[in-house]
């Protein structure tokens, strides 16, 4: 009978030995995770399967790195401290004065007696549907799509034979042209006129009364001739460069988009997880599932899983000629070492992006105390066992 328990043990921890590779974990260890890498930052190795690239992040790669907020506002110009020069449009009201240096000439009489100036003042018009105006001994002039200056250069040459070393001015007393329109989540959505001495994106924001949405999730997209960009509401107010001056016939609207990552593994919490702000790096990531699990978590491998940018990753250095098939984005894994002391200083540097997947590896350790506890177990009932058997033959 003691051979027969010896045996029933045996058995017992050889069926546990084979069991290795059923141990239960949260995700691939860092060993498969290696293999199955097509391409290796610090290796030349190679493994075909589903193709992805690991890239282990350091100072190097940092920059290269893409985020959802690379876009910014002053690709359009606009951001000094001069404004947009504003054009004379349909519905604008303007008034034009005629100066002649001496009295006698086409608009001042010889006889006109004492008067503050040499000049006439033509009453105010609207400049029409058809983009004229009209001036005395001038005729029909355009004004739409011209500046002041222009319009004034146009109407003292058309004058400049008939009266006395003449001089004009255009004053725009109405401004109805030049407009932008806000939409999206502020209080007032509309159009708004664009003053003269020049308006700001903020500027309009506030004559919108401002935002119904939480600044830290807001974004603004600007649209102007065909173009848009967005950028993110908070790096608006932080940088005065994105606060770029409003050009007639711009669109701006105002989102808020909550972006959310995951997080499987070895930490205190799994599961998705909004951002809460505009923008999330690695420590705050991490941090929002409740850090790494002290018992269970690798620490070298805190890994994310992305989509990444093609030129992102030939930057990188990496040869990407081999992932056939991926247009834009290729499969990537960001791997962190919070071994190191220095790896959350570049887990800071490391912007998080929607839909990202943040993984945690378990240590070596937790899947050697696994198979003690499943061999345990198993040894246990094999005593068990061994009893009852003597028991009954008893």
């Amino acid at each position: 009978m003691m051979k027969f328990s010896k045996i029933a043990g045996l058995c017992a921890v050889a069926l546990v030995l084979s069991g290795c590779a059923i141990l239960p974990r949260s995700g691939p260890d860092d060993g498969q995770i290696n293999q199955a890498a097509a391409i290796k930052l610090e290796t030349e190795d190679a493994t075909l399967g589903y193709d992805y690239a690991l890239v282990d992040i350091n100072k190097t790669i940092i920059p290269f790195i893409s985020t959802d907020d690379t876009s910014s506002f002053s690709t359009f110009g606009g951001g000094g401290t001069t404004p947009p020069e504003i054009r004379l449009g349909v519905g604008d009201v303007i008034q034009v004065t005629i100066f002649e240096s001496q009295a006698g000439g086409l608009f001042i009489p010889r006889d006109a007696g004492a008067r503050p100036g040499n000049f006439v003042q033509l009453p105010p018009q609207e400049i029409g549907r058809d983009g004229q105006i009209t001036v005395p001994y001038a005729g029909s002039l355009r004004a739409v799509g011209q500046t002041a200056a222009v319009v004034e250069g146009n109407i003292t040459r058309r004058l400049e034979d008939r009266a006395i070393e003449p001089q004009v001015t255009v004053e725009v007393l109405e401004q109805n042209f030049p407009r932008a329109s806000i939409l999206g989540e502020v209080e007032s959505p509309g159009v708004f006129t664009i003053r003269t001495s020049g308006d700001r994106i903020l500027d309009l924001i506030a004559q919108a009364g401002g935002l119904t949405s939480d600044e830290s999730t807001s974004f603004v997209t600007l649209s102007r001739g065909g173009n848009n960009v967005k950028v993110a509401y908070n790096a608006l107010t932080s940088n005065s460069r994105e606060n770029i001056y409003v050009a007639p016939g711009d669109s701006i609207n105002i989102s808020s988009e909550d972006k959310s990552f995951y997080v499987f593994g070895a930490t205190g919490d799994v599961g998705k997880f909004d951002f809460g702000s505009a923008t999330l790096d690695l420590n705050g990531a991490v941090a929002k599932a409740s850090g790494l699990n002290d018992g269970q978590a690798d620490p070298g491998q805190v890994l994310v899983y992305r989509m990444e940018n093609r030129n992102a990753l030939r930057k990188m250095g990496i040869n990407i000629d081999s992932f056939y098939g991926y247009e834009e984005e290729i499969p990537t894994i960001y791997r962190a070492n919070f071994r190191k002391p220095d790896s959350f200083f570049m887990a800071k540097n490391f912007e998080m992006r929607d839909g990202d997947v943040l993984y945690v590896s378990n240590s070596d350790s937790v899947e050697l105390s696994k198979f003690f506890g499943i061999a345990t177990t198993t040894t246990s009932g094999t005593v068990t066992i061994d009893a009852d058997i003597d028991t009954l033959t008893e």
